[in-house]
């Protein structure tokens, strides 16, 4: 199967000023397709070349499993924002409230382990083994799957998601994130969890 990148949600300037247009212009028509290329080319007449995004993460290693997983992340990291306000859905709202007793709580230990990752990576809030919420945070292109994880929302610590914008303040990028962050979309993970 050739992998394809996927149609950003919203226009390229939809979350100014807090992310410009130069920055998704770059980040998603360099970075994200880059990976989208780069990943084809390695899996073409292989095993990996009919797989999901998904099984190759679980099954490769190397620059195919790099560029799989970076590809992954990015759809999910672009499907998580929004320039409207959302809130999170009375599931999810009952879960955060049982694992981190309020959405503050729960923002500050999130972008805190973002703002503490070292190098460049990802952030995640996903469901663990357990059926509880877990802030992990992954180097390079790392992801909660290869846990067994259910991945909720991601933000991107990488720092191309946001040196145009804020050069090394990565703590600014991140509090501008959240307030970017797609609720339904965070919901609607934990629904399709929850209903499997």
């Amino acid at each position: 199967m050739v992998h394809v990148l996927m149609d950003l949600p919203f226009d390229k300037s939809a979350m100014e000023p807090y992310i410009s247009k130069e920055t998704m212009e770059y980040h998603h028509g360099k970075h994200h397709a880059g990976y989208v290329k780069k990943l084809n080319a390695l899996i073409k007449n292989t095993t990996y070349e009919k797989m999901s995004l998904e099984e190759i993460i679980m099954t490769a290693d190397g620059g195919i499993f790099n560029n799989a997983a970076q590809v992954y992340n990015h759809d999910f990291y672009f499907k998580g924002l929004r320039s409207s306000k959302s809130a999170p859905s009375t599931a999810l709202a009952t879960l955060i409230e049982l694992d981190f007793s309020t959405l503050e709580t729960l923002k500050k230990a999130f972008l805190e382990a973002a703002s503490g990752l070292f190098g460049s990576g990802w952030t995640w809030l996903s469901i663990n083994t357990q059926g509880n919420l877990e802030i992990e945070t992954f180097s390079n292109a790392g992801n909660p799957l290869l846990s067994g994880h259910t991945p909720l929302l991601t933000c991107d610590v990488w720092e191309h998601a946001y040196y145009i914008d804020y050069r090394n303040a990565r703590a600014e990028y991140l509090e501008k994130w959240w307030a970017l962050i797609n609720w339904d979309f965070v919901s609607a993970n934990l629904a399709a969890y929850t209903n499997k």
